[in-house]
């Protein structure tokens, strides 16, 4: 006999409830985890085929874990290093940028800014202040970062955890359906499935999309000569996942250092310009529809929304686990919209008479 609706109800949200309290005591010890989690995720399909190739488990783990350190490996000698570099030189001549401003608006509106005006001494004020504390608050940004995760962390335990979690995917899968509540084992595998494929599309989709643009973004930037480029790039790549927004940002930042780096050759700042625009366009036409899809169902809002709510509540890994929450109550609000629509309460007795 099954339970009652109400005592289901009850026991839901006690997990939900015990789920939460951990989320937001235990988020600094289940960070590793949470990371694991999620790259052995991304890394699943890949495994899949593998498989699919005729190779075990164990082989397509381990062929999949040498890469990814060879990665690691050439990321943190060639990129990482000048990243860090070019991110610290943009804040040694942020006063120099804040400087060429006043001395620009100056020239274009005297009677406004002169001399004493307050708008130039608040310029000159904002690029002493980036110059004095933005490497500080860099460094100290790190060192937090790094107190946090610690080296070991991000060294050892979440590569691990990564590892065995990818070796036993399907395995884990298999034993959590088995765990499912017979009476609706059918429904939670149809909503875990259209959760999956919101993901996959999502997470999958708009990881690989971040990382083309993002290097792109670089490439192109530094090939063209402008300052910066490497950096510009990274932070557009990394904020494509939310639409429009890395190439507002990236090509807003993109162009204003153009203009102060190649102030009176237009032919360079155009070419700038010209490098986001045709990001923007192959993003849209090629890059989304092909990796993402157009039936994913995470709103940019609704997203946004999610990201700041856990965020502010459980801090670094509210944020990593945003966007599956995000999906899960996406999937789950779609289909009691559809229940809705089938019961009683939407259609009446008129409803139930015409069928």
């Amino acid at each position: 006999m099954a339970l009652p609706v109400h005592k289901q109800l009850t026991y839901w949200g006690i997990a939900m409830a015990v789920f939460l309290v951990l989320m937001w005591s235990l988020g600094h010890v289940l960070l590793p985890f949470v990371l694991g989690g999620a790259i052995a995720y991304f890394l699943d399909p890949v495994a899949d085929r593998l498989e699919g190739l005729g190779l075990s488990r164990i082989a397509a783990t381990g062929i999949i874990t040498i890469a990814c350190i060879l990665v690691f490996v050439m990321m943190a000698l060639l990129v990482i290093p000048t990243l860090t570099n070019q991110a610290l030189q943009l804040f040694n001549v942020a006063p120099e940028y804040a400087r060429s401003i006043s001395t620009f608006l100056i020239e274009r509106f005297p009677s406004l800014l002169d001399a004493g005006s307050t708008l130039r001494q608040s310029i000159d004020t904002v690029g002493e202040t980036i110059k004095s504390r933005g490497a500080e608050l860099l460094e100290t940004a790190l060192g937090s970062v790094a107190s946090i995760l610690n080296v070991v962390v991000l060294l050892v335990i979440v590569p691990v955890v990564s590892v065995y979690l990818l070796l036993d995917w399907d395995r884990m899968v298999a034993r959590i359906d088995e765990l499912l509540p017979r009476d609706h084992a059918a429904t939670i595998r149809q909503l875990a499935g259209e959760i999956d494929r919101t993901l996959a599309s999502f997470i999958r989709g708009m990881g690989t999309v971040c990382l083309i643009l993002g290097t792109y973004y670089a490439v192109a930037l530094m090939i063209v000569g402008l300052q910066f480029g490497l950096v510009v790039g990274f932070i557009a790549g990394l904020v494509t996942f939310i639409p429009y927004l890395g190439a507002l940002i990236g090509g807003a930042l993109a162009i204003g250092l153009a203009l102060f780096q190649f102030w009176g050759d237009w032919l360079s700042i155009g070419m700038v310009a010209g490098i986001f625009a045709i990001g923007q366009v192959v993003e849209g036409n090629i890059l989304t529809p092909k990796l993402v899809g157009n039936s994913v169902g995470l709103h940019p809002v609704w997203l946004i929304l999610a990201l700041s709510v856990f965020g502010a509540l459980f801090g670094f890994v509210g944020m990593l686990v945003a966007v599956p929450v995000a999906a899960a109550i996406g999937v789950i609000a779609r289909f009691a919209v559809d229940q809705y629509k089938q019961s009683l309460l939407y259609r009446g007795l008129s409803g139930r008479d015409e069928d």
